[in-house]
């Protein structure tokens, strides 16, 4: 298959072949995929479809730049999520999920590769078809879903179908700089069974199984370090490719309470003036809730409101945030010091997923006392590089 390009416009030879002859994990039905459309659409079809496995339930995934924006599994959609895209809040089980995964971080999500674990159905196809997107990978398509996506994008939405039965080879090969790496494919299948050695804090209810399992296959598929924030089935922050794991677990938990701030009533409220644009609030919102505009940034915020808004002050962010409880966390690696952990809590996290086995786990494991939050070692890592 010729590529449109490599990595960048000026890579002008690119294409993708099967590893056995004849045996594609997809194909494409509408649209010319670049090298990097193939890797988000290759990695978002294996996290979904390993999510829904695990978990029994619809899964979906927003991918940018080869790691996850967000992710989720089907469920109710809240207030903000439903206005946001103008989705029904009892939407079926596979649009409500690709919502909830575009809103956990909607700024990241603009032109994002969709992936869902089952096939596409009228609705998700009409919400697909009104979101700035640059395509979907799925397992299957409804009648008429394909015409109607191909028209997206003056033609040029890429469509692509998921092999389920597809099997992956056994052995993987990268070649770098004129070098052929071979390794094991990781497959090691996710099970709750990974969550029974609780350190501390335990037993681990239910839903925060179910959480920790949608983080472990989230974070084993963007880009290391990774650690995830995940509640009731939806990732609210994803922390990627930092060097220090801090800094993950940092920049994963400004977007936590990003998400969270965006259901404060105080942004709720936010007026906008007609023909404001879907993405344009989606950037204010966010803009407005990290509180550091410019002074132009801040003339052009109130030119798109119909009234002045008030900034959000201190006591109201600690306030609001202090509601945010019962939240997940999964890290990719050994959490090395207990750092991790203290800023973790300052986001809501009660349970926590990681391998274990840094020679300062027992800080790690009384830091998570301190706190009050529940301890699994998997003892399996899932580093992606």
């Amino acid at each position: 298959m010729e590529l449109r390009y490599g990595t960048n416009p000026q890579q002008h030879t690119a294409s993708a072949a099967p590893v056995s002859a004849g045996a594609w994990p997809v194909r494409v039905l509408n649209g010319e995929p670049s090298y990097i459309n193939l890797l988000d659409a290759l990695s978002g079809w294996q996290l979904v479809r390993e999510a829904a496995g695990a978990l029994g339930r619809p899964a979906a995934a927003s991918f940018k730049h080869v790691s996850p924006a967000g992710a989720a599994l089907a469920g109710p959609l809240d207030p903000a999520t439903a206005a946001l895209y103008r989705a029904d809040p009892d939407a079926g089980p596979l649009t409500s999920a690709y919502v909830r995964a575009r809103d956990a971080d909607p700024k990241s999500s603009y032109g994002d590769f969709a992936a869902v674990s089952h096939p596409v159905d009228e609705e998700l196809a009409a919400l697909l078809a009104h979101v700035v997107c640059d395509g979907v990978v799925a397992p299957g398509y409804a009648p008429g879903t394909v015409a109607a996506l191909s028209r997206k994008k003056k033609g040029r939405f890429l469509v692509l179908e998921a092999d389920p039965q597809f099997v992956a080879p056994t052995q993987e090969d990268r070649e770098v700089h004129g070098l052929r790496l071979t390794q094991q494919r990781d497959d090691v299948p996710l099970h709750a069974s990974l969550l029974d050695d609780v350190v501390c804090g335990g037993p681990l209810p239910e839903a925060a199984v179910e959480d920790l399992l949608l983080g472990l296959a989230v974070v084993r598929y963007t880009q290391s370090n990774s650690v995830c924030y995940v509640r009731d089935g939806v990732t609210l922050g994803i922390g990627a490719g930092q060097q220090a794991r801090v800094d993950c677990t940092r920049l994963a938990g400004l977007k936590a309470d990003s998400w969270w701030l965006r259901r404060h009533p105080a942004v709720s409220a936010l007026d906008f003036a007609p023909g404001i644009r879907r993405q344009d609030r989606v950037n204010w919102h966010v803009r407005f809730i990290e509180g550091d505009m410019t002074d132009d940034e801040r003339i052009r915020f109130d030119r798109a409101l119909v009234a002045p808004a008030d900034p959000l002050t201190d006591a109201q962010r600690r306030e609001w945030g202090a509601r945010l409880t019962g939240v997940a966390f999964a890290s990719d690696g050994a959490l090395p010091f207990r750092d991790n952990v203290d800023h973790a809590a300052r986001h809501g996290v009660r349970w926590i997923a990681e391998p274990g086995g840094s020679i300062r786990s027992g800080d790690v494991a009384e830091a998570c006392r301190e706190h009050g939050i529940a301890l699994a070692h998997t003892r399996l890592r899932l580093f992606r590089h």
